[in-house]
């Protein structure tokens, strides 16, 4: 006899529901039909839908903590590592269903809850990349300076090279990101 993980199961429909129609018109009738369960079944793992939606925001933060620590390899440099991390993560995001449809929920409709889980997931990121920052001071291979505001900037600046420069131009490959990603940042923040 199979034995079925029925908070797993509520988990990965609600997954698929906010995926496919986002925070907004998500309901716990759809999950509850999606999943196959009764909607007291969803009710026994999760108070309400705000609940259902962090965990799930704290699987998909997990999964990309790992990705990111997958890519880094303490015996290369600084620049060489942060270019795998940031193309991983921003790889995982962009195929990811449930990244594509909380940004467009967030950029077409302003949905508070999308724009929320958003940001918790770039804090992660971000969080991320701090630390990264300072370790790379500490091991001498950047300048002194602040790791919340470089952090900020490399974050930006990447998802600027990746994807909103493609509004306005032909698309980057990947090293010709890495040339503008070292000549706007590497060569300024480089130890002499």
């Amino acid at each position: 006899m199979v034995v079925v993980d029925r908070r797993q199961q509520v988990l990965q429909a609600a997954t698929k529901s906010f995926s496919l129609f986002g925070y907004k018109a998500t309901t716990m009738d759809q999950v509850a039909k999606i999943a196959n369960v009764g909607k007291g079944t969803i009710y026994t793992f999760f108070t309400n839908k705000e609940q259902l939606f962090d965990e799930i925001l704290r699987d998909v933060m997990a999964e990309m903590k790992l990705i990111a620590e997958r890519e880094i390899k303490r015996d290369k440099p600084f620049f060489d590592n942060l270019h795998r991390v940031l193309d991983a993560l921003l790889e995982f995001r962009s195929e990811h269903e449930l990244f594509i449809k909380l940004s467009q929920e967030n950029r077409e409709f302003g949905t508070p809850q999308a724009g929320e889980g958003l940001d918790k997931i770039e804090n992660v990121v971000l969080e991320y990349l701090e630390r990264e920052v300072e370790h790379a001071i500490r091991q001498g291979e950047i300048k002194p300076c602040d790791p919340q505001i470089v952090s900020v900037v490399m974050f930006r600046l990447y998802i600027v090279l990746t994807s909103e420069l493609n509004k306005t131009h032909a698309p980057l490959d990947k090293e010709q990101i890495k040339t503008y990603f070292h000549l706007f940042l590497a060569e300024g923040l480089a130890q002499s």
